[in-house]
């Protein structure tokens, strides 16, 4: 047998082992690199091991990373989620489908605050269920929406994933953000779509049509959302036009949502240290995963797996195509044990020189790789968002994920789309003058 092959098959094994045993990630990567990199290469371990740490930990992009959760961590604290059903119903009730389209909306601002899924579909469901319920919409279509427009937190920037793949990858983390702008708003038009084709198709299962309110009323009560957009607004668009890179922008967004919680008076020392800590967990797990999988890549790397990946693409001759159909299955089961993060950095080393070789953008492929871990976060047994809905609603585990089946298929379509039309991910960062 084939020396990479055996090294190949002895890793994944270790892997699966390890991480069934249930061994923190970053662990079980950084010993499975150095035994490898012992077993089946002739490189000094330790110099080469202590060398790969430090040269990733000190990377420039990593500094974006804990900005952009404080900042989010900070603006979680306010009273975004207390008003955010109030701001945003009064807008959407005309709609066939009415305030269901508080979820996905809700979503898709909490995304750009929190770019997190589970902190997303946690915070939008336990403000906007009571309410729908208590007017009457259907369980399945609430419990549907919020599982997959959740999934927003994932490709809306600052997503934490797009940071992550940024810096795997080695591709520009302010195009990465911009990329993923037409591609959320493609799916939060699906999941709209969705919901007025249902409600239209269902009409006698949707409740009685609450009574207009005028323009003033309307601003009156969304006025609490309004510093939050521009916020948000003005941190992305400093990075898409150039003005910050994406560590100044989080700087400034950081102030800005000091100066929200301020006004809200959501800001006290209690609130102000609990967003710190926080944010510092987060951040010290992700970066210690990031850190440490790049010991793994250096040992496929010296090994020659992705060589020997490549070589088996070329021989089986697969169309870009097929070979990103093969990846989406791959990344669709990995997501039924792992999370968003842990899929990228595990996949990153042996995945990326194959889609180099076989002219595959990696720009464009991170916004479609968000999109199908994205699948993930509501795939059982271990999707995140189905766990998180779960616990919120108190129903089982098998009703929950038979309410995301229609948006797992949006989701698959929004793929698709991105797929046949590139330019929707694309588009944006070459018009741009967004940097690194």
């Amino acid at each position: 047998m084939d020396h990479t092959l055996v090294a190949l098959l002895v890793m994944f094994g270790a892997l699966i082992g390890l991480l069934g045993a249930g061994i923190w990630v970053a662990v079980a990567l950084v010993g499975i690199g150095s035994t490898a990199l012992a077993l089946f290469t002739p490189v000094p371990v330790s110099s080469l091991v202590a060398s790969t740490l430090w040269e990733a930990s000190w990377q420039w992009p990593l500094t974006a990373l804990p900005l952009f959760i404080w900042m989010g961590e900070i603006l979680f604290r306010t009273r975004l989620s207390r008003d955010m059903f109030n701001g945003l119903a009064p807008w959407v009730s005309w709609l066939p489908g009415r305030l269901l389209h508080v979820n996905v909306l809700g979503c898709g601002i909490m995304a750009a605050v929190a770019g997190s899924s589970a902190v997303t579909a946690t915070t939008i469901g336990r403000m906007s269920l009571p309410e729908l319920q208590a007017r009457g919409y259907d369980e399945r279509l609430m419990i549907g929406t919020l599982a997959g427009s959740g999934t927003l937190g994932l490709i809306i920037p600052p997503s934490v994933v797009l940071i992550v793949y940024g810096i795997l990858a080695q591709q520009s983390i302010a195009r990465l953000f911009v990329a993923g702008i037409l591609p959320g708003l493609l799916l939060m038009g699906l999941f709209m779509g969705y919901v007025a084709i249902w409600s239209l198709l269902n009409r006698h299962r949707m409740p009685a049509r609450e009574p207009s309110l005028s323009l003033v009323e309307k601003l009156r009560r969304s006025a609490r959302l309004i510093p939050m957009i521009v916020l948000i607004i003005a941190v992305i668009g400093s990075i898409y036009s150039g003005i910050a890179t994406p560590t100044e922008s989080a700087t400034f967004g950081i102030l800005g949502a000091l100066l929200i919680a301020m006004a809200t008076g959501t800001l006290s020392w209690q609130s102000f240290r609990d967003s710190l800590m926080s944010a510092t967990r987060i951040s010290c797990m992700i970066a210690f995963i990031i850190v440490t999988a790049s010991v793994l890549s250096s040992a496929v790397a010296f090994i020659g797996i992705p060589q020997y990946l490549a070589g088996i693409v070329d021989q089986m001759q697969l169309s870009p195509g097929w070979l990103l159909l093969i990846l989406t299955l791959i990344f669709i089961v990995l997501g039924c044990f792992l999370e968003g993060v842990s899929i990228l950095v595990l996949s990153s080393a042996m995945i990326l020189p194959m889609l180099s070789s076989a002219g595959i953008d990696l720009l464009w492929f991170g916004i479609y790789a968000v999109i199908i871990i994205e699948m993930a976060q509501i795939t059982p047994p271990v999707g995140f968002n189905l766990f998180v809905l779960q616990s919120i609603t108190g129903r089982s585990i098998w009703q929950v994920t038979c309410s995301t089946i229609p948006f797992f298929l949006l989701l698959c379509l929004a793929a698709f789309i991105i797929t046949l039309i590139p330019g929707l991910v694309t588009w944006l960062p070459s018009l741009g003058r967004a940097g690194s």
